[in-house]
Parts: C-alpha cells; structure tokens; sequence
C-alpha cells in the first residue's frame, strides 16, 4: 500500500475489514444452523415415537403431595417444561429402567432446554412420602417424586391417558400394571403430548427439541 494516499489506504482497509466481518457473520451463522436441531414434521415426530396434540389439553388442579412432603398442585407445572411418567417404587423393571433413562435424557440436554422431570406413584398404598424420599432422587436429586390420594391420582393418570391397575397378589407381594409412555407437559401447565414406550435416547431427544421448536407460546 506503499503508492496508495492515506485516504486510499485506509479505504482499502475499511473494505477488507467490512469483508472479514460478513466472512465471520457467514460462518457464525453456519455454525449456528449446524447446531441447531432439525424440526420434525408432526408425520415425522409420530414416525419417531413421540405423539404432540394439535390444541394441548387441560387437565384440571392437582391435590397431590411431593417427595419432600410439599404440596403439589398444578402450578408447580406452570412456567418450565415436564416430562410426568408413572410408575411405583415396587417395580421391578420398567420403572429402574426409565427413571434411569429420563435421567441419562436430561444429562445430554442443554442447560436452557432440561425439563422438569416427575415421577406419580400408581401405588400410594406403598408409597409414602418417606418412600419416594429414598427412591427417586436415587436415579436423579432433581427428579420429584409424587403421591396422594388414590383417586387424586387416578384422575390425574386418567386425564394423561395413563391407565394402571393393581395385579392380585398375596398381601403385599402385588404388582402394578401401567403404560411406560412419558407425558410432556408445556410451560402453561397443558397436556402436550406424549413419548411412546419403549423410548429411544437420540430419537427422544430430537423430537422432544423439535416440540419445543415447533410450540406456539
């Protein structure tokens, strides 16, 4: 730049400055893009096990009581999102296995996108507050753990398309049969849809992303 004026020079400067910040806009918006989670259709989020409701639905109030003894209601669903399955401490695989899924799922989240994860009890008979206290927070220590009424609870798994019902036993050795689907529900507290069992770890993951993506605040 030895032959150009100062003005020259510092007009040749100016342009390889603005051309270097449209080459880092460009590649920061490709790294961008690249980062960000492809968005399902609703064919394809159905293809990949998770079913989300055209219009979420309401469910009511909750009357239940938490691990930590703490009411909960329906405004502890209110203002973040929360994956609900049911299930019961008793149980000798499905439930291990999905709280210890649900835990690894949320562990790969980004920090922004983790929801709320809550387990409901289909046996309130054997499942007090003490017991959950033990039991879920083994899997993950922010994972809540919910009990109550048997029909509070019942209405509340009936409204989630979660049917249970209690196997016959001798005393206390029973069983609980229930659906290993996982319910989502959105920040205003509203049935958004559900996971189907069994779940797939990458498959949740995109299209969990993916609901959260394509939801109409």
């Amino acid at each position: 730049m030895s032959n150009l004026t100062p003005s020259q020079a510092r007009g040749v400067k100016i342009t390889i400055a603005v051309i270097l910040a449209f080459i880092v806009g460009v590649l920061f918006t490709f790294y961008n893009r690249i980062q960000m989670p492809r968005i399902l259709s609703e064919g394809e989020m159905r293809a990949n096990g998770a079913w989300m409701f055209d219009t979420p639905r309401s469910f009511g109030e909750l009357t239940l009581v938490d691990h930590q003894g703490q009411p909960f209601d329906h405004q502890r669903l209110e203002g973040q999102w929360s994956l609900v399955f049911f299930g019961f401490t008793h149980c000798p695989d499905i439930c291990p296995t999905t709280m210890a899924f649900l835990s690894q799922f949320v562990g790969e989240l980004p920090a922004d996108e983790q929801p709320q994860v809550v387990m409901v009890t289909v046996d309130p008979a054997r499942d007090t507050v003490e017991k959950l206290a033990t039991y879920v927070p083994w899997f993950n220590p922010d994972f809540v753990g919910v009990t109550g009424e048997f029909m509070d609870i019942h209405r509340f798994a009936t409204a989630l398309n979660t049917p249970f019902r209690k196997v016959s036993g001798q005393g206390e050795n029973y069983e609980v049969d229930h659906s290993a689907n996982v319910a989502l529900i959105n920040p205003k507290g509203d049935y958004h849809g559900f996971f189907k069992a069994p779940q797939d770890l990458a498959k949740m993951k995109l299209t969990y992303r993916s609901a959260l993506a394509r939801w109409d605040f």
